[in-house]
């Protein structure tokens, strides 16, 4: 059973402690519809919690600092309030009943966003700490991530990380992730996102094979080269170009070799095995250095975005926004700073 956070029991003892007029709310909503926006019923859902944590009500009163007569009536006007039995009680123990349960899930969250509240105001002033849990996908993780977490415990000792790089979407709350970077197109419009930078997808080849065709050769004379597909994507072969008047053209390369892993096709097209579509976030060294050579520029495919996740359910730490800050920081100067080679 989630656990309700016990730096949370002083605020709970002042809910219960309110003024006169939290007091009296509970009078002034008399129909069914109008007593879930009584402040009362948040006391309620507090003491209601710790009863279903605790799995007593004289546990709950102890921890709460208010009698059991206290926390077992507040329960009992919580239920009555909305016709719904959520405690099933016997002189030996309490258990929830289903609709306890799932409203006891609904409460842990409401609660962690109090928490969470009190905590900002009073940690505002303070420099980040903490354990930042994060995840991101494995070449974006490789590239960029890891740098920038350097940068992040230089500026703020305090904290520490936890980076878990996969190209799962992994589920935040399950797994306790405070921060998600995902790389390209979000399928769930629900989520928290903050786009904090985007990328380009530039088709590239080493110097050698980019020298088998002519300087203003266009995507279907580009497409009779060898080509290195990543096997990860969707559709690797098929790649649609525009160029600035809006034209489009779409071709299908011909694979002379496929590998699972975007880092491997880069080491693949680094050694002159074909040409490829790579993001330019995992080939800028390669670009700036003369190793690759970003081919037909006057021809764009699709970009795609970078978004920081954060869980729905969850107050923002300050260690979670001061290292979206960085990586904003560094995703403006990535793309001032990249060097794109044109042949």
């Amino acid at each position: 059973m989630a656990r309700v956070p016990e730096a949370l029991c002083p605020q709970l003892i002042a809910l219960s402690t309110a003024n006169k007029y939290t007091d009296c709310m509970h009078e002034t909503y008399n129909s069914r519809s109008d007593a879930s926006r009584g402040l009362n019923n948040l006391k309620r859902l507090a003491y209601f919690a710790e009863v279903a944590e605790t799995g007593s009500f004289t546990a709950a009163a102890e921890r709460l600092g208010i009698t059991k007569a206290v926390v077992s009536q507040q329960v009992a006007r919580l239920e009555a309030a909305f016709g719904t039995t959520l405690l099933v009680r016997t002189t030996r123990s309490v258990r929830l009943t289903e609709e306890g349960r799932a409203f006891h899930e609904r409460c842990v969250r409401i609660l962690s966003e109090v928490h969470g509240a009190f905590d900002m105001l009073e940690n505002k002033d303070r420099a980040p700490s903490g354990l930042l849990r994060l995840t991101a996908p494995f070449d974006y993780g490789i590239a960029v991530i890891v740098p920038a977490l350097a940068e992040f415990q230089r500026r703020f000792p305090a904290c520490a990380a936890d980076l878990v790089i996969s190209d799962r979407t992994l589920d935040q709350v399950e797994n306790d992730i405070e921060l998600a970077i995902r790389v390209g197109w979000l399928a769930d419009s629900a989520l928290r996102a903050r786009k904090i930078g985007s990328f380009q997808q530039l088709l590239v080849a080493s110097p050698h094979v980019a020298s088998g065709l002519p300087q203003d050769a266009g995507p279907e004379q580009h497409a009779s080269l060898p080509f290195v597909a990543n096997a990860n994507l969707r559709a690797p072969l098929d790649w649609t170009f525009t160029d600035a008047s809006g034209e489009q053209r779409s071709v299908r390369f011909s694979s002379s070799i496929a590998i699972s892993a975007t880092l491997g096709v880069l080491e693949a097209v680094r050694g002159g095995m074909g040409a490829s579509v790579l993001p330019d976030f995992v080939i800028a060294d390669d670009l700036a250095a003369g190793r690759l050579i970003h081919l037909m520029p006057r021809w764009q495919l699709e970009s795609g975005g970078i978004h920081a996740v954060v869980p729905a359910t969850r107050f923002r730490p300050t260690r979670v926004s001061a290292f979206i800050d960085i990586l904003i920081e560094q995703e403006r100067g990535r793309q001032r700073e990249t060097g794109i080679r044109i042949r």
